[in-house]
């Protein structure tokens, strides 16, 4: 497994209610999607940054989702390019399922 980090800059201006009403448009997209294993939507006011934090089987699960689609429509809501990290994840403790995830067996 791998997590992906996805952040981008939000617009000047931009309320927690837009962010919010924004990322539950995409729900359907992600809760759809068959290569994807959990998705936090996230952001900091503050800083004005906001993204997302996934988990993939592979990176090219995540690469496929996140093509030039994916960044017109950051680019056509939030006004900005998203940049990516990716981080091999063997391990999630998920205390909410109550389920562990173990890749590294």
């Amino acid at each position: 497994m791998i997590t992906e980090i996805v952040t981008f800059d939000l617009p000047k201006g931009m309320t927690r209610e837009q962010i919010v009403a924004n990322f539950r448009d995409s729900i359907p997209r992600w809760r759809d999607n068959p290569d994807m294993i959990r998705k936090h939507m996230i952001f900091d006011l503050d800083h004005g940054k906001a993204g997302g934090v996934y988990l993939w089987n592979s990176v090219a699960d995540a690469k496929r989702w996140h093509d030039e689609s994916f960044h017109e429509r950051i680019r056509s809501l939030f006004g900005s390019v998203p940049s990516y990290q990716y981080f091999e994840t063997p391990v999630v403790v998920d205390n909410a399922a109550g389920q562990v995830l173990d890749a590294a067996e």
